[in-house]
């Protein structure tokens, strides 16, 4: 990738990546603090200051080498975990699947807003100022999403998994949660072997084509 390039792409593709990694975490430290465990509120991690969630290597590092090495069909990173005191939840087994799903559905919310400014751009007379908002908020739809898809997996510690861990009974979920150590490496393995891309993309597809038809109706 030229240089030219590169910088155009670190451009577009910087407030997407930070603001879809930062705020789905604020997300779980909302919706935690909504059932009852002020742990996130303590800590000042629910707030829209990205330097607050930001992880140098999982936040900044990671999402742009594998976006270049991608060529911009793939991402993956993550913002300093939020802290969630399980216990502290009024009903910790159920709170815990709307904790976990709070950060996939902060993603598809701004997909939707990414989308709407994109339907702005498109709409402004075409200037030195309209293509590059047009351009990144395309990258912002397509960020969320693989974010949210990506996250939705059911594999512990993703929120995919912390979802399907609190539907189960309590004797599977138990069982599910001893697989966790295992999930980091799986999805390393699934992201090596471009599984996940083959997985992912299709879902990636129809998600964007969703959206566009809800937003460019």
């Amino acid at each position: 990738m030229e240089i030219n390039q590169l910088i155009q792409t670190i451009a577009i593709y910087a407030l997407p990546v930070l603001f879809a990694i930062t705020l789905h975490e604020a997300a779980h430290g909302y919706v935690a603090r909504h059932f009852g465990d002020m742990t996130a509120f303590a800590q000042g991690r629910i707030s829209l200051n990205p330097l607050r969630h930001v992880d140098p290597v999982g936040t900044l590092l990671v999402p742009l080498v594998i976006l270049l090495v991608s060529g911009g069909r793939f991402l993956f990173g993550w913002a300093k975990p939020v802290p969630v005191n399980y216990s502290a939840l009024r009903k910790p087994k159920q709170h815990m699947a709307w904790v976990a799903a709070a950060g996939p559905a902060a993603n598809l919310a701004m997909a939707i807003g990414w989308a709407l400014l994109l339907k702005a751009g498109m709409a402004m007379p075409e200037s030195s100022y309209s293509e590059p908002m047009a351009r990144m908020a395309e990258a912002g739809v397509r960020v969320n999403l693989i974010f949210m898809l990506l996250n939705l997996l059911p594999i512990l510690p993703l929120d995919g998994g912390r979802v399907l861990a609190s539907l189960l009974p309590n004797r599977m979920s138990w069982q599910y949660a001893k697989l966790e150590p295992w999930g980091l490496p799986v999805l390393l393995v699934l992201v090596v072997t471009n599984m996940l891309d083959a997985v992912l993309g299709p879902l990636l597809l129809i998600s964007e084509s969703l959206i566009h038809s809800f937003v460019f109706l």
